[in-house]
């Protein structure tokens, strides 16, 4: 095997998942979706938002950071 200085890269296969949400939260991620629009110029499905919003969120949680690195 030749000596390259990268690394193999991990599996990038996205998973799908499905889910139910609430009314209210379906409304909430139709109106994020809304003014992501207004923001950016650029309509996205909410489906297509949620993957973002997630990682967002996850990376952000600095308890989540240090229970999942022990």
């Amino acid at each position: 095997m030749p000596d390259i200085k990268l690394a193999q890269l991990p599996d990038r296969t996205p998973v799908k998942l499905g889910i139910s949400v609430m009314p209210d939260l379906h409304q909430a991620l139709n109106d994020y979706a809304a003014l992501y629009a207004q923001a950016y110029g650029r309509e996205e499905t909410v489906a297509d938002l949620i993957p973002a919003m997630l990682t967002a969120f996850l990376e952000s949680d600095r308890a989540f950071s240090k229970g999942r690195s022990k």
